[in-house]
Order: structure tokens, then sequence, then C-alpha cells
């Protein structure tokens, strides 16, 4: 047997395993474990330790909420990262992936089989996947407390990557930071946070929400949550709050949201209470007005949506089918640019039922627009923007889901028998997933390697996006009826809704 790969870091020895021809090191610390003293503080850099650190299995996950959760494991030092390598010993200078899970903000860990990163690795790129503060733990506001620890989180482990990455082969000048939903949304705000931008080189950012809170909004949910535990919405007092029970309460908040908060608005009905604060320090202003007022640099950005976004919860859910004329008109009035981005809604889509409207309304508000728009702020501050639409319908609950949220991630990993991804794409893929996920990693690995995806950039005058689909295709952008709809209307904070006829 040969022996394990080992690589020394600036904290110590690690000992990793070879897998499948490459050398897997797990569950390394970036920060120190965020409880006790240091529970709701900014990371604090580990502990250097004396011999060989086994670096072989993942590390608990923060505790998770939300109605679709993944195992956390057992213990505390939830800020640990994982490194995938094809041979530290003999690469160097390997372009660097990091990949930023999502989950809500609430939920999610790097550990899950989806983000599995053999194929990735096999074609030569050195692949970082991290744990960082979810849910109350990373993003409740709280006095006493950073706003916004779970990004805090992520730019320590992206500071452990430059300290590091290049034991293990790769090249700390080429780092490409990756995310889906929440961690496309994680990477939007790294985009023009001043501490993260030196830290990595170019993005790839798939369903980027637009989910951002105000201080004020943020504050109201913080004491609500507090409230249900007897305690106040300080550091100090939530610190006495075992963390799976804050977890678990957050997950019963949740659900009790739609119907419940009025004056919470949009924030309300999507059912999760927790989301990043544009806090006016940690989080200075949200990602488009930053880029296209020339607040924040762009860069080299990969980013795209899937076409049928929101279907994925409407089916999992067991909502679909069921929505009616009155949940398409609060949900028009709530998501729908103002002050006549309902009527415009309606205008373009003349023949759509009510939950046809209510699925685009959402699909775009929460992830079309926020992916197409940081195409284009980017573009705006300097950057290239690269744009895909995923077309690729799943065949799985016979065809309900369409190409839904979280579909291209099995795709971009080459992860269809992962759990999750056998949930997406059925048990047996057809010719066309297989034809799509070969396109999506090719443009990946290309794209972090050379800054260059495969198809051309994304500008204002032709707007062309990649259609991925059994027969890829480079057209004009295909929402165009939501994009006029939303143009010049850059997703707002999520904010307290003034009671009817104040001012």
């Amino acid at each position: 047997m040969p022996e394990q790969p080992s690589v020394r870091t600036t904290d110590g020895l690690l000992e990793g395993r070879w897998r499948q021809g490459q050398a897997v090191f797990r569950g390394i610390p970036y920060a120190r474990p965020p409880v006790g003293a240091l529970r709701f503080a900014a990371p604090v850099p580990p502990s250097p330790w004396e011999g060989t650190r086994p670096a072989a299995e993942f590390g608990p996950a923060a505790p998770q909420s939300g109605p679709v959760r993944t195992d956390p494991g057992e213990g505390t030092d939830w800020l640990t990262l994982n490194v995938s390598t094809p041979d530290p010993g003999a690469a160097a200078g390997l372009p660097v992936l990091v990949w930023i899970h999502g989950g809500a903000y609430i939920a999610g860990a790097s550990s899950d089989p989806l983000y599995d990163p053999a194929a990735l690795t096999g074609a030569g790129l050195v692949v970082v996947s991290i744990n960082y503060r979810i849910g109350a733990e990373g993003f409740a506001l709280l006095e006493g407390a950073p706003a916004n620890r779970g990004f805090l989180d992520q730019i320590a482990a992206l500071q452990w990557v430059q300290r590091n990455i290049a034991s293990f082969g790769g090249d700390p000048g080429r780092v490409t930071v990756a995310g889906q939903s929440a961690g496309a949304g994680s990477i939007a705000a790294l985009l023009t946070m001043k501490p993260a931008r030196s830290l990595f080189r170019r993005a790839v950012a798939h369903s980027v929400p637009g989910n951002y809170c105000t201080p004020a909004l943020a504050g109201q949910v913080a004491a609500a949550l507090a409230d249900r535990l007897g305690t106040a919405p300080t550091a100090a007092a939530l610190a006495e709050i075992e963390p799976r029970r804050l977890a678990g309460e957050l997950t019963s908040f949740s659900a009790g949201l739609p119907g419940h908060h009025p004056r919470w608005g949009r924030l309300a009905r999507t059912g999760v209470a927790i989301c990043p604060v544009v806090d006016g320090e940690v989080l200075p202003e949200t990602p488009w007005p930053a880029l296209a007022g020339g607040r924040a640099g762009g860069t080299e950005l990969l980013v795209g949506h899937t076409r049928e976004e929101f279907r994925l919860f409407s089916v999992l859910s067991g909502r679909r089918g069921t929505f009616t004329e009155e949940d398409a008109r609060t949900d028009l009035d709530l998501f729908a640019p103002a002050p006549d981005g309902a009527d415009a809604y309606r205008a373009a889509h003349p023949r759509a039922t009510p939950e046809e409207l209510l699925e685009a309304v959402y699909s775009d508000a929460l992830f079309r627009m926020p992916s197409l728009q940081l195409a284009e702020a980017n573009a705006a501050a300097g950057g290239t923007s690269f744009l895909f639409e995923l077309r690729l319908p799943s065949p799985a609950f016979g065809g309900a889901l369409g190409a839904c949220h979280s579909l291209d991630v099995p795709l971009a990993f080459g992860t269809p028998d992962s759990p999750a991804g056998r949930g997406l794409l059925g048990s047996r893929p057809g010719p066309g997933a297989a034809a799509v996920s070969r396109e999506l990693q090719q443009a990946w690995i290309r794209f972090a390697t050379t800054g260059d995806a495969g198809w051309p950039a994304y500008r204002p005058g032709q707007r062309l996006t990649r259609v991925l689909d059994a027969e890829s295709t480079t057209v004009p952008y295909p929402e165009d009826a939501s994009r006029r709809i939303w143009e010049g209307r850059p997703p707002a904070p999520f904010d307290l809704v003034r009671p009817a006829g104040s001012r």
C-alpha cells in the first residue's frame, strides 16, 4: 500500500487519503470552533497542532434549519474545509476552485455527496469546499455580534486558501470561487466586500438569490426569534441557548411565517426568516448597485440560472397545481417590481394561468433576474460576464420539475448517482443529461483555467446567452419579457411593509 498523502500547512502537518487516484484532505480547520466564548464572534484563526493531524473525515456542519437538511455530523468544529488535489507531491500551479454550498443560508454542508469533486479534480483542478455558519449562528442580527458572520467565515476560508493552497499543488493567483443558490448569493456579496476581493480571481454563480434584509427587518426577526426562546436578541443572551435548539426553533419559526407577519412582506412569503443583512459595515450594500455604480470592480464571472427555478419548491411542497388567482395576485403585488410590475407580468403573459404567473414572478424575483442583473452589473463594472440558462428538463416526478432550481449542480459536478442527484435527475438520466453535464463541466474547467467559458460573453447590445439543453445553442437572452419588466430595477433588500395609510 502506498503511503497516505501528507501536506504541511501553516498550522501543522496533515495526513489525508488517496481516493480514486486523488489526494483528499477533509475536515481541515480554517478557524477555531465558534462556540463558548467565540459564539457569534468573528472567526478566529485556528490553533496550530503538534505532530500529524488526520484529515480523512469531513468536519461537522453548523446546525441545520428548514425542511431540507443535511446530516450535520457530531461536534462543534464547524469551520473546516476540504481539499481534493491530483497529487500534492507532484502538482504545482494548478487552478483552484473553492465551492461554497447553498441551502437558503440555513442548511447545507460541504460533505454532501452531491458536491463530490472527483470529476473536477480528475480534470486538473484543485477543489476546496467549505463549511460556514448558517441560520441564526451565521446571519441573525444580534446586538454585541458582527453581522453576516457566515460571510466572515467564507473570507477566513479564502484567506486560508491563500496561505496554504500552494502546498496542495494549487496556484493562489488562480482561485475561482463557485457556488449555487445561497452559495451564489454569498459570492455576489463577496464581489462587493473589500476584504474578499483580493482573495480570488474569478467567480462562478448559479441561481443567484436576491435575498438580503434591511437592518430594521432583521432586527425584528431576531427579536421575535429570541422572544420564542424567552430571551433577548443579544449575542450574550442567545449564547446560553444550545445551538441545535436554536436551529430547531428557527425551523418552526420559519414554517409559521407566511400569513403571520404581514409587516415582514416578501421575507415572510419566502418562508425563510433569516438571510444576509445589508448592515453597512460587513456588507455595505447589495451587489447590483455596488457594481453598476462603480463602487466595486468587475471580474471574470460565469453566471446562470435554470428556466423553471421555482418549480422545485412548488413540487416538493405539494402545492403545484393548487395555486389560485388570489395567490397570484398576492405574489405579483409583493414580488413584481413596483409600481407597475404586476400589470406588466399580466400584459407579457396574457394567456398564462394564475399558477404560471406566480411561477414566473417567483422564478424571476428570487433567482433569474438577480442572476441576469449580476451579469449586467459586472459587465458595467468592467468585468467579463458569461451567462447561461439551463433548459434541460428533469425526468423526475414524471417531468413535473422541469428545468428546476438545483438541477444544474449534479450536472456540473458529474454526480447524478448521489442521493440528491437521483432525486433531481431520476435513476437513469438520458443522453441529454450526459451531454449537458459534459458541457457544463468543461465550461467550469475552462473558465477556472483561462477565464473563458467557451461561448461569447454577455454584452448589452447582443445579450448572448448559452442555453444548455440536449442540443445547446447560443441566443439572445431567452427570458426577454422578464428582462424588460425588471430593467433598471435591481433586487431591493427585504424590508418592513408600511401599514396601509401611513406615510
